[in-house]
C-alpha cells in the first residue's frame, strides 16, 4: 500500500519561523503579567478585574519604557524625512525630466543631511513583534488559551483573567456579538474604543500642527501624512469591536502613552521653524534665557569670522624646481 502523504502548506515553514521567534517575546510577556498580578492582588484581590485591568496598564508601562530608545530614534528620523520634503520637491522640480539624475541628487541630500529614508521605519519593524507577542498573550488569555510559559503553568490564573470583570464586562467579553440589546459590555467596549481612537488621533494631530513647519505641510508627502491622521483611527475604531476589553484596555495605555511621550519630546526637543519652536523660544524668554538660533556657515566663512578685520594671507604657490633656479 502507497503511504498516504501529508498535505504541506507552502506557508508552513514561514510559521514555523515566525511561531520560534515570537515563544521567547511570549515568555517575557507572560512573566511580566504574572509578575504585576501577584504585586496587585495582595491590594485588591486575585481574581478582581481591577487587579487585571492594573496588571496589563503596567505591563503596557513597563514594555513602553523598554522602548523609549527606539521611540526616539523614530520620531527624530520620520521628523528628519519631513524637514526635507521642500529641498525634495526642490529636486524634483529642477530635475523631474531625469529620474536617474533626480535619484542621485536625492540620495546626496541624504546623505549630506545625515538622513537614511528607511531609518523611521526599522524602529517601528523592530517594535512589531513585541506589540504582536503583548496582543497575543491577551488575546490568547481572553480566549483560555496559554501563551508563554508562565500563564500555562498557571491554569488559575488564565481563569481568573478570562472572568475577571470591569464596569460589569469581563475581561475576555467582546462587542460582538451583538444582539440588539446595549449590555455593560457594549457600553465599555465602545467608551474604551472612543477613548484608543482620540488618543490616537491626537497623537498624530499635534506632530502636525506643532512639530512640522509650513514648508513640510505641502506636496505628496504631507497629503499622505494627512490621509493616515484620519485613516488609522478609522481603522482602529472599527478593528475594536472585534477586541477583548483587556487588548483595548492595553491599545488605550498604549496610545495614551505615545501622546505624553510625544508631548514631551516635542515640547523639549522642538524641530526649528515650528509652532513647537516659536513656544519653546518664548518660554526661554520669559525666563530670561538667550535663545541662540542655530545658523548653518560654511567652513571656510566660519574661519574668516572667528577673526574680524583681519585680513587674509594669501598662501605662496610652490613653484618648480627649474623656476626657483631661474
Amino acid at each position: 500500500m502507497i503511504p498516504m502523504l501529508v498535505p504541506l502548506s507552502i506557508w508552513d515553514p514561514f510559521i514555523a519561523v515566525g511561531s520560534a521567534i515570537m515563544q521567547p517575546l511570549y515568555w517575557v510577556v507572560s512573566g511580566i503579567m504574572v509578575l504585576f498580578h501577584a504585586l496587585w492582588a495582595p491590594l485588591l484581590g486575585a481574581d478582581s478585574g481591577w487587579t487585571w485591568t492594573l496588571t496589563i496598564v503596567s505591563l503596557t508601562v513597563v514594555i513602553r519604557t523598554l522602548l523609549i530608545p527606539l521611540f526616539v530614534k523614530q520620531i527624530r528620523s520620520s521628523r528628519n524625512m519631513q524637514l526635507l520634503q521642500p529641498k525634495v520637491r526642490e529636486l524634483q522640480k529642477k530635475y523631474g525630466h531625469d529620474r536617474e539624475k533626480l535619484g542621485q541628487e536625492t540620495m546626496k541630500l541624504y546623505k549630506e543631511t545625515g538622513t537614511n529614508p528607511l531609518a523611521s521605519c526599522m524602529p517601528l519593524l523592530l517594535q512589531s513583534p513585541i506589540f504582536i507577542a503583548l496582543f497575543r498573550v491577551l488575546d490568547g488569555a481572553a480566549n483560555q488559551t496559554p501563551r508563554g510559559h508562565w500563564l500555562k503553568v498557571n491554569p488559575d490564573l488564565l481563569t481568573s483573567l478570562h472572568e475577571a470583570t470591569i464596569f460589569g464586562a469581563r475581561i475576555s467579553d467582546k462587542f460582538l456579538p451583538f444582539s440588539g440589546t446595549i449590555t455593560s459590555v457594549q457600553v465599555v467596549t465602545v467608551v474604551l474604543i472612543l477613548l484608543m481612537t482620540a488618543t490616537l488621533f491626537i497623537t498624530q494631530l499635534q506632530l502636525m500642527r506643532k512639530n512640522m513647519p509650513p514648508e513640510a505641510l505641502t506636496g505628496p508627502f504631507a497629503q499622505q501624512q494627512k490621509m493616515m491622521l484620519y485613516l488609522f483611527p478609522l481603522i482602529f475604531a472599527v478593528g475594536g469591536i472585534n477586541f477583548p476589553v483587556g487588548v483595548l484596555i492595553y491599545w488605550f495605555t498604549s496610545n495614551l502613552w505615545t501622546m505624553g511621550q510625544q508631548f514631551y519630546v516635542i515640547r523639549r526637543n522642538p524641530a526649528p521653524g515650528t509652532p513647537a519652536y516659536d513656544a519653546w523660544e518664548e518660554r526661554h524668554r520669559a525666563r530670561g534665557k538667550v535663545v541662540k538660533k542655530e545658523q548653518v556657515v560654511e567652513p571656510a566663512a566660519a574661519e574668516v569670522a572667528a577673526v574680524p578685520n583681519k585680513p587674509v594671507r594669501q598662501q605662496p604657490r610652490k613653484q618648480a624646481r627649474s623656476q626657483r633656479k631661474t
